[in-house]
């Protein structure tokens, strides 16, 4: 079988080198407390549309007690939160969307192919296929180590904020 092409070779980033920390990526990401899923942005080309960020696993990670007792690896669907909240971060950060908030419009083509537990550096490297006012696409791959463990096609859309915020 063929090895899976990468979106960027790992010696294209230095994952000690944070270009914005969690300050900074909450400047464009609106999730707080349990729900930030990235602790670093290490990476940003815009010319390619590529971004590198991680996140460090701790032993008090919030799906840790339930996910599985005796044996915490991460859900996916967690993985695919990481994934998103990166490229949102960066569709917001280029104005690559006239969006206050990005949410979820889909996920294809994901498949998980290892496990994450607490005390992994979760590393995530996404690339813009496709940006449109109303829908922007993002190929991404998610790494511990330099083990492949999810990867898909992530989809994002324009939320009204406003409307949300005032419940209608």
């Amino acid at each position: 079988m063929a090895k899976k092409a990468l979106i960027l070779d790992p010696s294209e980033y230095d994952l000690n080198h944070v270009v914005a920390d969690i300050e900074e990526i909450r400047r464009y990401n609106p999730q707080r407390f349990e729900m930030e899923q990235l602790t670093a942005i290490v990476y940003e080309d815009p010319e390619r549309g590529i971004c590198v960020g991680y996140k460090d696993l701790g032993p008090d990670e919030f799906w840790v007690r339930g996910h599985m007792p005796g044996m915490p690896i991460m859900p996916g669907v967690i993985m695919c939160e990481a994934a998103a909240q990166l490229a949102s971060y960066y569709t917001k950060k280029y104005k690559l969307m006239d969006a206050e908030m990005i949410g979820f419009a889909g996920l294809e083509e994901v498949r998980f192919r290892g496990v994450v537990q607490p005390g992994q550096r979760f590393v995530i490297v996404a690339k813009m296929l496709r940006v449109r006012s109303n829908l922007m696409s993002c190929q991404f791959q998610c790494f511990v180590r330099d083990n492949l463990v999810c990867e898909g096609i992530i989809k994002g859309v324009p939320l009204p904020v406003e409307s949300l915020r005032s419940g209608s």
